[in-house]
Order: C-alpha cells, then sequence, then structure tokens
C-alpha cells in the first residue's frame, strides 16, 4: 500500500489503530510487525515509532480507545435497563474487529501470557473488568441493593451468557435474548424478583 493523501491527526491515528487491529487477526501475534502495520495504514514506520515501541502496543491502544464504557442511569434508576444496555454494548462489541483482535490475543496465552495480561491490565480491568459489575457496583453504592451480593460470581453471569450464546450458536445474542439474561439470572442473583420475558419474542428482536 503507497503512502495515503494529506491525513489529519485524528484520521492518521484512526487509520494506524485499525490497521494493527487488521493485521494482527490476519498474521497473529507471531508475525505483527511495524513493518506490516506501517503498510497496511500507509504510514512510515519512522512515524509508528515515535508513538509506540511495539506493533503490540498498538493493537493495545485500540482496544484501549474501542471498548465499551458502561454508563449508569443519571438517577440511578434503572437498575434492569442499565443492565440489559450493558450487555447490549457486550453484544455489539463482540462482532467487531477489535473484539477479534483480543480473542487473537488471547487464543495465543500460553505462547504470549504478557500480552494477554497487559490485555486486563490495560483494557479489560479499567472499563469494570465484567460487563454488569460497573452497573452493579454503582447500585449498591446507592443501597438499591445488597452489595454482599455482588460477588465475582454474580458479575460474570451476564458476560459469560452472552458469550456461551455465541460460542453455541454463532450469533450474537438478540435483545429479548439479552432481557431474559437480565431478568432470569442476574436480577434474581441479586435478590430481586425474576420478571416473566416471553422467549417468543427471542428471534424477533435482533440486537441493533
Amino acid at each position: 500500500m503507497t503512502a495515503r493523501g494529506r491525513r489529519g491527526p485524528e484520521q492518521l491515528l484512526a487509520d494506524i489503530r485499525a490497521a494493527a487491529v487488521e493485521e494482527l487477526c490476519l498474521v497473529g501475534v507471531g508475525r505483527l510487525s511495524m513493518a506490516g502495520i506501517a503498510q497496511r495504514s500507509g504510514t512510515a514506520r519512522t512515524s509508528l515509532y515515535r508513538r509506540w515501541s511495539a506493533p503490540i502496543d498498538i493493537v493495545l491502544d485500540a482496544l484501549e480507545h474501542d471498548f465499551p464504557q458502561e454508563t449508569v442511569s443519571p438517577g440511578t434508576d434503572d437498575l434492569r435497563g442499565d443492565l440489559v444496555r450493558a450487555l447490549v454494548s457486550l453484544a455489539e462489541w463482540t462482532t467487531t474487529p477489535t473484539a477479534r483482535a483480543a480473542a487473537a490475543i488471547l487464543t495465543e496465552r500460553d505462547r504470549h501470557p504478557e500480552l494477554a495480561e497487559a490485555l486486563y491490565t490495560r483494557v479489560f480491568d479499567p472499563k469494570g473488568g465484567r460487563f454488569t459489575r460497573t452497573v452493579l457496583t454503582h447500585y449498591a453504592e446507592h443501597g438499591h441493593i445488597d452489595p454482599s451480593l455482588v460477588s465475582d460470581v454474580v458479575v460474570d453471569i451476564g458476560e459469560s451468557l452472552v458469550l456461551k450464546h455465541l460460542s453455541d450458536t454463532g450469533n450474537v445474542p438478540t435483545h429479548a435474548h439479552l432481557e431474559r439474561i437480565v431478568d432470569h439470572a442476574i436480577l434474581p442473583a441479586v435478590g430481586l424478583p425474576r420478571r416473566r420475558t416471553c422467549p417468543e419474542e427471542d428471534s424477533r428482536n435482533p440486537v441493533s
């Protein structure tokens, strides 16, 4: 790829991040190189080295930038809605190139344990560690649910069930399925009544 036309700093950075993620997904961690990223992004290698010391640093930068952050309703008055929205963010993220890059890093955990650790310390943990943890912790801190019930097992429920559905079916869970995860599993786990939802709606309500 030849160098591209004039780009502003933000567009250049976006192109480099996208190129690094794409390169990792195509060649894997072991063959990731500054040369490959430079060619794919239409950028000189010297420009990359001014900001990053290694190609994996560019990938981690891209993941940090694109990984979703949970939000909580301003009035802390919609626990169910906030939990559903957190799982929607996860489901939507699983379809992105950065999700595939994260999976590629975790797949090579045995050979590159330091990269897997960096993925958690630089990307996952600063954004809450598990989807729904930020929401559940916030509501517990404000007295809406018992803090003792927000255990590591409970905060794993939503993310685990979303990823299991994806693994079992190859499809992103529908919005209705995400609601059922919240209503049938997460809310009862924090001591709130199970809410009835309609399984037959599951196939008619995609996430997006």
